[in-house]
């Protein structure tokens, strides 16, 4: 029993004490410190085994891979953190309510992180990235005729709400890749396939 109880306390130890030494950092991924003295280190933590000071330092994980914001019927909008939102209603030049479906791909300037847990936070996706979504799209919406967005123009649409979002994110260290529409359509559509 007691040489039992000795090897639970000696894991405990190592994992507990060793595990504070350091900060392991997987490859598509950064870490950022926070240090209790000097608050958020502006210097990254790039992939590999990192020393850390342990009970006075702790390490943060952010993802620098593409990260793919799904405006999709099957997103769960109780998860406030996650990449994603529900079909987003908007209103075209002539007047019709339209829904819009897509992805966007979005990474974060690994040079920028730190600024970004200082400054937004850990829910960068609910404060920042969601709400400035459904509103260029909301804004590009009613630039353009609802033929055009489903039809000829929609290359027009994605490139014009790429370089709105751009001109939002790139200064507080979001790159915009790509945006792509998915389905577009009257909001009754919408409806009726939700009813299914």
């Amino acid at each position: 029993m007691a040489e039992s109880l000795d090897k639970l306390m000696y894991s405990f130890v190592m994992e507990d004490v060793l595990k504070g030494f350091f900060i392991y950092v997987p490859p598509g991924y950064v870490a950022c410190v926070y240090d209790l003295g000097r608050g958020v280190l502006k210097k990254v933590l790039t992939p590999g085994l990192h020393f850390k000071i342990p009970f006075w330092q702790k390490a943060k994980l952010f993802n620098t891979q593409t990260l793919e914001y799904s405006i999709s019927r099957e997103f769960n909008p109780e998860n406030e953190r996650a990449m994603g939102d529900i079909p987003i209603a908007a209103v075209s030049e002539d007047g019709k309510r339209i829904g819009v479906e897509g992805t966007i791909l979005l990474r974060l300037d690994v040079h920028q992180i730190p600024a970004i847990w200082q400054t937004i936070g850990e829910d960068f996706i609910a404060k920042i990235i969601r709400p400035t979504v459904r509103s260029r799209i909301r804004m590009v919406a009613s630039r353009f005729q609802m033929d055009g967005i489903v039809g000829a123009k929609r290359d027009a649409v994605e490139t014009e709400l790429k370089n709105e979002l751009e001109r939002i994110f790139y200064s507080r260290g979001i790159y915009v890749e790509n945006v792509l529409l998915s389905e577009i359509a009257s909001v009754q559509e919408f409806s009726r396939t939700a009813e299914k």
